[in-house]
């Protein structure tokens, strides 16, 4: 599969390339990286040809945006495609407050996520995502995660974005969603380019399979896939201290996971090849965006996407019950 290989964006005008690069770890998700170690991820990438980043205020508080802007304000604007999120306010942290929310970032400024699918709030976080960013305009711009929040969402967030779209200011309006229902719903009810979806489209999961990527098919919207590891156990395996959406793996997803790289063992094909390279297996999905923290796991995804897989290996795992009967038809 050709990392390099650029496909059109529903009906945006916008091409991406089928491997891009997440900004979650640059954000400091979990553990944080150096300045140089940031810059340095970005401009590797960069230099292979990949072109799309996605980030979003909420990784780190706004780090991640400011990492990849340093990086963006040294190249022309027509080498990346840039994509970043509304639905989170950066809030001062109360010192007197007792609040704990999850927020996995390490070394982050002293601001706190807040929930805004407001009109105002989306125009201001375009604004502010902008100036981190050191550009003039975003490319793709998702609502991030409304999770019980549709309603706000399309009267807030929705309506703002259409207008920015209308205006130039951005090119593409997304939503992302670690979900598959409420990004049908939104296919149904909105104009939108693209959809983000995290998590559940995987080896592990193929909630998609159903009833979204038949209607983004239908509606002409490309879906980006995120978290393509499930957030750790399909890139290290069935190992003590693997993640799976963050958390612990309760003993069948480990089960599962072993029984997957088997399969992967016996047609000699890395886990991680496999894992990234599923995530395009419908017409419908335009790229896939690990997250990158470093050089290394740039360059290795980059290897991973361009591993050569034979049929049989899907086959097999289908044969097991390890993937549903559905026709995979990869790039």
């Amino acid at each position: 599969m050709n990392p390099l290989e650029k496909v059109e964006l529903g009906k945006s005008g916008l091409k991406v390339t089928r491997l891009g690069v997440g900004g979650t770890p640059l954000g400091g998700l979990y553990r944080d990286i150096s300045e140089d170690a940031a810059s340095a991820t970005v401009e590797h990438a960069l230099a292979l040809g990949l072109n799309l980043f996605d980030t979003a205020p909420l990784y780190g508080s706004g780090k991640s945006e400011t990492r990849m802007g340093r990086v963006f304000a040294k190249h022309p604007r027509s080498s990346f495609v840039v994509a970043t999120k509304v639905g989170f306010a950066l809030v001062p942290i109360d010192p007197k407050s007792n609040e704990n929310i999850f927020f996995p970032f390490d070394n982050a400024p002293p601001l706190r996520p807040a929930n805004d699918y407001s009109y105002d709030g989306a125009m201001r976080s375009v604004e502010q995502s902008m100036e981190r960013l050191q550009v003039d305009h975003l490319d793709i711009v998702h609502i991030h995660d409304p999770v019980g929040l549709f309603d706000d969402a399309m009267k807030g967030s929705f309506r703002a974005l259409r207008k920015l779209r209308e205006q130039g200011v951005i090119k593409a309006v997304s939503a992302a969603m670690n979900q598959v229902e409420m990004l049908i719903r939104f296919a149904h009810e909105g104009e939108f380019d693209c959809f983000l979806l995290a998590l559940r489209h995987t080896l592990l999961e193929h909630h998609a399979f159903k009833e979204l990527l038949p209607l983004c098919t239908e509606k002409k919207i490309s879906l980006i896939i995120g978290a393509p590891y499930s957030s750790g156990i399909l890139a290290t395996g069935a190992v003590p201290g693997a993640k799976f959406c963050y958390l612990d793996p309760p003993p069948e997803i480990m089960e599962r996971v072993r029984q997957i790289e088997a399969v992967c063992y016996d047609h000699g094909v890395p886990l991680k090849a496999a894992s990234l390279q599923f995530t395009l297996c419908h017409p419908a999905i335009a790229t896939v965006i690990p997250g990158g923290g470093s050089v290394a796991e740039v360059e290795e995804n980059f290897r991973m996407l361009s591993w050569p897989i034979p049929a049989e290996l899907w086959t097999a795992l289908q044969r097991r019950g390890l993937l549903p009967q559905v026709e995979l038809r990869f790039p």
